[in-house]
């Protein structure tokens, strides 16, 4: 996923596509669960272990310009239910956003930023 935010004029040009399944790296099953805005709409990583809980993360920049992620509900991990409600109303501010799902039990993804705290 590190190409989302890469230079030129599309921010998701990866995954203009149209397919709703991808491999991101670790070969870890990914889902396009919302196809946002190609050059608008913030970035959400959904970071699924498969045990019916969830860590959100969306896409932001450092204070050096560089890609980051920051981790929604306080660095704790979500249920499913509580991952829909936190979508739902995202999409009330942002209707332009990308939510990507990554099936993700063994925590192998690395992101391709800092997570900020």
């Amino acid at each position: 996923l590190k190409s989302l935010n890469g230079a030129g004029s599309s921010k998701i040009r990866h995954l203009d596509s149209g397919s709703n399944l991808l491999m991101c790296n670790r070969n870890l099953v990914t889902y396009v669960v919302k196809k946002g805005d190609a050059d608008a709409g913030a970035i959400f990583l959904r970071i699924n272990t498969l045990d019916c809980t969830s860590r959100i993360y969306s896409q932001t920049c450092d204070m050096t310009d560089e890609i980051a992620w920051s981790q929604a509900g306080g660095g704790e991990p979500m249920d499913d239910m509580a991952a829909y409600e936190y979508f739902e109303k995202q999409q009330k501010y942002d209707p332009d956003l990308w939510i990507l799902e990554i099936e993700d039990p063994k925590g192998k993804y690395q992101f391709d930023g800092e997570i900020l705290k």
